[in-house]
């Protein structure tokens, strides 16, 4: 499945990348977070996540990595997990560009590819649980950013 949008974020685009490549800072928003470790400073972290589909619930172990960074223009990463019966694997990027009135349009897009008993039993709710994810996300995210 793929996702994409913008968002628009009242704050300079040195500001909004800054958060988003801070694990700390950005893990703060991450719905269903439950830990992150650091290994690789800027480059590579551990995370445990729940996602709830319906009555259906995983706890995935993931491996995500930055695999491009141009600052403070693009970004794209990889996550990889894994939870009972079922994997996960995200190709996500990100395009920061300034706006007129100073703040910064983030436009994004997500690859999310989902096998196993979750694909199998939720795939008709992922979408939707998907989109109110990254809302939430996003929502977040902007108050953090322009606080």
């Amino acid at each position: 499945m793929e996702f994409n949008g913008t968002v628009d974020i009242q704050a300079p685009r040195q500001a909004v990348w800054d958060f988003l490549t801070d694990a700390e800072e950005v893990s703060q928003c991450a719905p269903g977070l439950e830990s992150l470790e650091v290994v690789e400073g800027g480059k590579k972290f551990l995370v445990v996540a729940s996602i709830g589909l319906g009555n259906i619930k995983a706890r995935f172990n993931a491996e995500v990595e930055w695999l491009e960074m141009d600052a403070p223009h693009f970004a794209k990463m990889k996550a990889h997990g894994d939870a009972p019966g079922s994997a996960a694997d995200v190709i996500s990027e990100m395009v920061l560009e300034e706006k007129d009135d100073g703040g910064t349009e983030l436009g994004w897009k997500a690859d999310i590819n989902i096998v196993g008993t979750i694909a199998s039993l939720a795939a008709r709710m992922m979408g939707g649980v998907t989109q109110k994810m990254t809302g939430d996300f996003f929502d977040c995210v902007r108050k953090k950013i322009e606080a």
